[in-house]
Parts: C-alpha cells; sequence; structure tokens
C-alpha cells in the first residue's frame, strides 16, 4: 500500500518538475527543484527520485540535496503534501520516514574531466590490446589524446546515469569516444565495441540536444565537412560526425559526405533527403572501391587524395539529382536481380 500512494503522488507532482522522465523501475530523472539545476543548459536535469528498501527519496547530482519524498511533495506544492500525509495517515503509513544516509558522490555531468578516471589510448603503451586495435585503423596520432579505453561500458555508464543498464550482465570494454560542445564539455558519448559485441556503437546522451561529434574542433567560418562516422570525421580537416542521427541544420557552409554504399537502402534514402532539402553532397567516383574514409585510408589512399576527391565530386540541386540517379544505376547494374528492389523501392 505504502508504495502504490507514494507511486501516486510521484506522478502527481510530474507535471511541475521540469523535463520530468521515468529512467527505470523506481527511478525518475529531472531537472532539481530545491537548486533550479543548470542555468547554462535547460536541458540539462540531474534530479532523482529512486527507492531505497521500501521508501523513495530524492537526491539532487548538482546541489548535493538529499530528503524524503515527502519533503520534496511539501517543496514542490503544500496542499498536495497535505493530501499526500493524510492518505498515508488514513492508510496507517508512517509519515516520518527518517533521512536516508547518502554514500556516495555525486557523478559529474557535463564536465571536462568526466573520463578523468580512464585512460586515453595516448596513455597506454604501444603493446596495450586496445591501442594496437585503433592503430590498426590508422588513425592520426593527435587524435589518441582524446580517445579512451573504458574496462567496463555498462559499470561506468552506471555512475553517470544511475541505472542506465539495470543488468551489468555481458559487461565488456569499449572504446568511449566524447562528444564536446564549443566549450569542450562532454554532453554525449558512443561506446564502440573492440570485438563482435553487439551493437557496435552505443551512443550515451548525458543531455538533449543534436548528437553531433567534433563541435569543439570545428571552426564555422570556414566551409565544414559532415560524414557520418565519429573516426571518419578525425581524417578530415574541419568536420564533424553525425553519428546515426539526421543531418542537422548548421549555421554555415557544409558538404554532406555520405558513406560509399550505393547499395545500402538506407544511405541512399539518406541521400535523397538530404539532395531534397538543397544541401550539397559528395557522391563518390564509382572507381572508387572503399565504403567509407577509414576504408579509404587503409586501402592506400592519403586524406588530401580524399579531400581532392571529395571536392571534386560535389553537387547540389539538380545536378547532384541527376548525378545519384547516374551514381545509383551504375551501381545496380552490378547486383543480383533480386537485389534491385532493395534499393528501388519506397
Amino acid at each position: 500500500m505504502q508504495s502504490y500512494i507514494d507511486l501516486k503522488y510521484v506522478n502527481i507532482i510530474s507535471p511541475y518538475l521540469q523535463q520530468f522522465k521515468k529512467k527505470g523501475d523506481f527511478l525518475w530523472n529531472f531537472r532539481c527543484p530545491y537548486c533550479g539545476d543548470s542555468q547554462k543548459s535547460r536541458t540539462k536535469a540531474r534530479g532523482f527520485i529512486y527507492r531505497k528498501k521500501n521508501d523513495l527519496f530524492y537526491k539532487c547530482h548538482n546541489c548535493g540535496v538529499g530528503t524524503t519524498l515527502g519533503k520534496l511533495i511539501e517543496l514542490v506544492d503544500s496542499k498536495t503534501y497535505k493530501d499526500y500525509i493524510l492518505e498515508r495517515y488514513k492508510k496507517g503509513v508512517k509519515t516520518n520516514n527518517p533521512e536516508p544516509e547518502f554514500t556516495f558522490d555525486a557523478p559529474v555531468f557535463r564536465s571536462k574531466d568526466i573520463f578523468s578516471s580512464l585512460s586515453s589510448l595516448q596513455e597506454l603503451g604501444e603493446e596495450h590490446p586496445a591501442r594496437e586495435i585503433i592503430e590498426r585503423r590508422k588513425l592520426p596520432n593527435r587524435s589518441l589524446r582524446d580517445l579512451y579505453l573504458c574496462p567496463s561500458f555498462y559499470k561506468f555508464t552506471n555512475s553517470l546515469i544511475p541505472n542506465k543498464f539495470p543488468s551489468l550482465d555481458g559487461d565488456h570494454p569499449r572504446l568511449l569516444i566524447p562528444f564536446r560542445d564549443e566549450q569542450g564539455e562532454i554532453f554525449a558519448y558512443q561506446g564502440r565495441a573492440f570485438g563482435k559485441e553487439q551493437p557496435k556503437y552505443i551512443t550515451i546522451k548525458l543531455e538533449e540536444r543534436d548528437k553531433i561529434y567534433g563541435l569543439d574542433r570545428v571552426d564555422k567560418k570556414k566551409h565544414v565537412y559532415v560524414v557520418e562516422g565519429p573516426l571518419d570525421s578525425l581524417f578530415i580537416d574541419n568536420c564533424i560526425a553525425v553519428a546515426g542521427a539526421e543531418i542537422p541544420n548548421l549555421d554555415c557552409d557544409f558538404t554532406v559526405v555520405f558513406d560509399n554504399e550505393p547499395r545500402n537502402r538506407e544511405i541512399c534514402k539518406q541521400i535523397e533527403k538530404t539532395i531534397d532539402k538543397g544541401y550539397e553532397v559528395c557522391l563518390w567516383t564509382n572507381s572508387n572501391p572503399h565504403k567509407d574514409i577509414n576504408d579509404m585510408i587503409l586501402g592506400g589512399m592519403s586524406p588530401e587524395d580524399i579531400m581532392k576527391e571529395i571536392k571534386e565530386n560535389t553537387f547540389r540541386g539538380v545536378e547532384a539529382q541527376l548525378r545519384f540517379t547516374e551514381w545509383r544505376k551504375i551501381n545496380a547494374k552490378q547486383l543480383p536481380s533480386n537485389q534491385l528492389s532493395r534499393i528501388y523501392s519506397p
């Protein structure tokens, strides 16, 4: 009965709590009503209601306030608090819950030091397996200082977002790629599998905003290049990556460089949408056999070779539509007839 009453009143006060979301069983997240949470970001939410034994408690990971659900309800709406106390009294539920003991440290959100407990690839010895795997991809040496080894991906993520992974079964190491904003602060990160673990990429967002990698490195006063994968973007100057998301509205001149996979139905759809929006797109030459920029590097092309091909094969508007139709037809001819419908079907 106690749990039913508490759950009922969590739902009642939820409209008063900004960015209110249910994160899991007996776990809710919202902007802290005590400190107001971040003054810089309206989407940041670091207040949590959670269960300890049979009671619900509140904790803010910004100001550090920890209290009972009843005290939180009283702060939010005094009339609702009176109803809450009365209903618990009628049901014979004690109303004087003891203050909980908080023995854990408040996690740090969107901090430049969020990965301070992890080792960058630059810090690992050259013989370390994680570094060997990445160096086989021939990534630029300068990028190793902001790529990290995370020995236990689920456990690390749960230290930032409580109960994000309810079970730690199957936890494993991943490469962590930080998504930083223009000030260099982390708002998301992507975990890339080292082996055959699925999914290959897991992206964790610490706040709701466009999932763009490379904002801390890009100069929007210059022409910007937009690619799919964060690792691909490391080979191109003034480049960002969208990591599977829709192409955002960027306040600058830019060219979208899709992976070179004309047989991929989803990529073909994305190219069509991008052309229809009037954006510049790169359509790779038919003689290029590599599926993405990293594969081009591994195939012997230099970053300069890749940039030259991008610039020579960038189109917009009607010209892009004509070139895309030609590009798709030429590549479709190489497919068995039973696969053509995968590209041309709507």
